[in-house]
């Protein structure tokens, strides 16, 4: 049992690599999921859905709405599973378009059961199909405690269609990565808050662009370090579309201005209290990033370099996890200032 938990905290920390198909077979039923969904990235769904919620309990009161722990839990568990699904199609999809072949760059940074052989289409498809239901009985749920809210209607639907149809065709038209930072951002911190509390709020929509902002530079470090591999396939991603010079610098820009937004937010309409300047002890990742993506990427590894092909992806995930936690932090400070000193920043 002890095996198995060490295997469950490591696969939600960390991507997994793994060659030995024995070695696949003896793992649980969890352990598979969270590999085979890449659930140490789907853990910034949680984030998203402690923001929201936390939002959601800062304003319960002023907007008469008691905060329900039950639905946010399913919420939040609802939206990790639909991350995890949505990697299972994408896995689906590039592998059926022959992209995942001839040791593309994704089949050299973690498990990929189809392309290693590790299962069969049929059997991806089973765990699809039961992944995809259980986040859409979330979807559901959220449904039905809003009285069937054409706003959640929309919302539902939106998720839904970025989720089937983010791999193709949205990530080959240079939209996938507005999609992830829509999605990230405005829709489930939004959209966690609604359900929460029955209020669109535009605020917290201009609440939620840091962490899309943060969310989204993964992917743009991703897509830009397999530009060229993307460009010889047919992957017209954003980095594809406009270079790597460009795409970098794109990538800067989404991480200095999650910045500039959390100040806006702190001083200028106090949406939240100066504890949220707590994001800035995230200055080094954030430095070690923007100094990485203002040069091009090497054609080989630096010597030592242990996790080559991933270089910009890299230090975009370190600092969207150093800053998503201290964001997180700085928000639960945020909302006890808030729920036991109403007054303190006005």
């Amino acid at each position: 049992m002890n095996s198995i938990f060490a295997m469950w905290r490591k696969s939600l920390s960390q991507l997994i690599k793994m060659d030995d198909k024995k070695e696949w077979d003896g793992l649980d039923i969890l352990s598979k999921w969270f590999i085979a969904t890449r659930s140490a990235v789907g853990t910034i769904t949680l984030y998203s859905g402690l923001v929201g919620g936390l939002l959601a309990w800062q304003h319960q009161y002023t907007l008469h709405s008691p905060f329900n722990v039950l639905t946010w839990l399913i919420l939040t568990l609802g939206l990790f599973i639909a991350h995890g699904t949505n990697n299972l199609i994408n896995d689906y999809t590039d592998f059926n378009r022959g992209i995942d072949k001839d040791n593309y760059f994704r089949t050299q940074y973690g498990v990929h059961p189809l392309a290693q052989g590790f299962w069969d289409k049929a059997t991806h498809l089973r765990w699809f199909g039961v992944s995809g239901l259980l986040a859409a009985l979330s979807g559901f749920y959220a449904l039905y405690v809003t009285n069937f809210s054409p706003t959640v209607a929309w919302l539902f639907g939106i998720g839904a269609f970025i989720l089937l149809f983010y791999t193709y065709p949205l990530k080959y038209i240079g939209i996938g990565e507005l999609s992830i930072f829509i999605i990230w951002g405005p829709l489930m911190i939004g959209g966690v808050f609604f359900v929460l509390t029955g209020v669109w709020s535009w605020a917290v929509i201009l609440a939620s662009l840091p962490i899309g902002l943060n969310v989204v530079t993964i992917n743009l470090g991703k897509h830009t370090d397999k530009g060229k591999e993307d460009k010889v396939k047919g992957v017209r991603t954003l980095p594809v579309l406009v270079g790597e010079t460009a795409a970098r610098y794109i990538t800067m820009a989404a991480i200095i201005i999650s910045y500039l937004v959390t100040l806006y937010l702190i001083f200028v309409n106090h949406f939240f209290t100066p504890v949220m300047l707590l994001v800035f002890l995230a200055y080094k990742p954030a430095q070690t990033a923007l100094q990485r993506l203002s040069k091009p990427r090497p054609a080989e590894p630096p010597a030592g370099y242990p996790i080559w092909p991933r270089w910009f992806s890299t230090v975009c995930f370190v600092h969207n996890r150093v800053f998503s936690n201290y964001f997180v932090s700085a928000l639960i400070a945020d909302t006890l200032l808030r729920t036991f000193l109403p007054n303190f920043w006005k």
